[in-house]
């Protein structure tokens, strides 16, 4: 069998399973690709070939002697830079860091590896992981395989230029202000941002304590060219960890909601403005699409939507920011001081009464937004207000910065209540990917994955993709 490197998780566990196709050929088949492609888009910063190669070999065995297997057993995957994962470096992207190794995996790594899944590489990320942007100065900027003018997002970017082109089935990300949503959408893949706690996390190469908001605002997730990878990888991965204590154990699928369920669409939250018209139609077609499919869908705001979006950076500027500060200043690339001084113009520091202000506006939201959630289970959005950025276009000023988080909304809106949301593609416009958000109440990431199902049923699916052809 060629091209098995096309194949999504689900399709490839089951030849596996099946013995129609083995593990090493799968692996095999995308390492080959891999070394095809990587070359032009710089996705993987470390192949990761000859311990890929005897996990298969390792896995082929195990199913051979009959023994129980994983749901994604013998499946390729990536894992981000900025995740310890045994024998690689943690280097975040950053100079500094290249030859801090790891001597353990991260939980949700060790959980990718327990599910069946065979890591072939990892993968780029902005330095310090904070930058809608994927480059840095240790391994160089990460292309998008649709037009490499254009962002594959960040932070997560190398995750999801791999996955579009086809290295890998599934890649792992982390998201606290859209990196695994953002990325997804750059390249037209399925991104899942769980609820916080539903995935554990901790980096045993980390001496820092965690910041209270990223504490209530980073999780890790998935991206994947399908809907049915992404629900198969988030229960891989959500198995939970003591090294995280804000791990729950709640039931994948939630209580029955009352049918047709109804959807909230929300073209422009917090009335911003800035909403590019292939986005607006994007939204629109897709509420169409889910009408078709039974939903009831309407044109309302849940509460308070722009105070929501105002309390990501209340919550993260003097907080997550300001701790990184210091390092950035010490050891950060060209790219991060850039962008993190915009931002902190943008944001000037204001001290740690406006944090408490927000815990308790946060308090008081995340209430209003449950009620409204009763009723309305889902809210159709936009994943961002532009078509992906042109490179580079945090550097400028600070007019632009603003305006790209303007742009960016949603991405900062759904990490401040902890609630799950899903990044799905729709189509493409002017060569490069469009897509929508979904967003549900915590612990209904099966709302979330049920409905993007039915968009993805009818907006066809059009990766991996080979680079700059598509």
């Amino acid at each position: 069998m060629t091209d098995l490197w096309k194949l999504d998780g689900v399709e490839t566990a089951a030849l596996i399973r099946a013995k129609k196709a083995s593990a090493r050929e799968v692996v095999a088949d995308t390492l080959k690709r891999l070394d095809a492609v990587n070359p032009t888009i710089n996705a993987i910063t470390l192949g990761l070939h000859e311990e890929a190669l005897a996990a298969a070999d390792a896995a082929d065995k195990a199913l051979a002697r009959g023994d129980a297997v994983g749901p994604l057993h013998g499946v390729p995957a990536t894992t981000k830079v900025n995740l310890d994962q045994k024998g690689c470096p943690t280097d975040g992207g950053v100079v500094e860091y290249k030859n801090l190794m790891a001597d353990r995996d991260n939980p949700v790594i060790a959980n990718m590896r327990a599910a069946g899944m065979i890591i072939v590489g990892r993968t780029n990320a902005p330095a310090y992981s904070m930058r809608w942007f994927t480059d840095n100065e240790l391994h160089g900027r990460t292309l998008n395989p649709w037009n490499k003018d254009r962002t594959c997002g960040g932070s997560s970017g190398g995750a999801a230029a791999a996955t579009a082109a086809g290295i890998g089935a599934i890649g792992q990300g982390n998201d606290i202000a859209g990196s695994v949503r953002f990325p997804a959408y750059c390249c037209g893949l399925v991104g899942l941002r769980p609820t916080y706690g539903r995935i554990p996390s901790f980096n045993f190469t980390s001496t820092a304590r965690r910041q209270v908001s990223a504490a209530l605002m980073a999780v890790q997730g998935p991206l994947t060219r399908t809907v049915r990878d992404a629900r198969l990888a988030f229960q891989a991965m959500s198995v939970a960890s003591p090294y995280d204590n804000r791990c729950v154990d709640a039931p994948f699928e939630g209580p029955p909601v009352k049918k047709p369920m109804r959807v909230a669409m929300v073209v422009d939250p917090g009335g911003r403005g800035g909403v590019a018209p292939e986005i607006d139609a994007a939204i629109q077609r897709a509420a169409a699409w889910l009408t078709e499919a039974g939903y009831i869908v309407e044109a309302v705001e849940p509460p308070e939507f722009g105070t929501v979006i105002d309390l990501w950076a209340q919550l993260a500027m003097d907080d997550v920011i300001a701790g990184l500060e210091p390092m950035v200043e010490k050891h950060g690339d060209h790219g991060i001081r850039t962008s993190l001084g915009l931002w902190r113009k943008a944001f000037p520091a204001s001290g740690p009464q406006q944090m408490i202000e927000a815990m308790m506006e946060r308090d008081r939201l995340l209430r209003l937004w449950q009620l409204f959630l009763e009723e309305r289970p889902l809210i159709l959005t936009h994943t961002s207000a532009e078509l992906p950025f042109k490179v580079g276009l945090d550097l400028v000023d600070v007019a632009t910065t603003q305006r790209m988080i303007r742009a960016q909304s949603t991405e900062l809106a759904v990490p401040v209540l902890g609630l799950p949301s899903i990044a799905v593609p729709t189509g493409v416009a002017d060569g490069v990917p469009v897509g929508i958000q979904l967003l549900a109440g915590r612990y209904r990431e099966d709302l979330c994955l049920e409905a993007a199902e039915a968009i993805e049923a009818r907006a066809g699916l059009r990766t991996p993709v080979d680079p700059f052809v598509s």
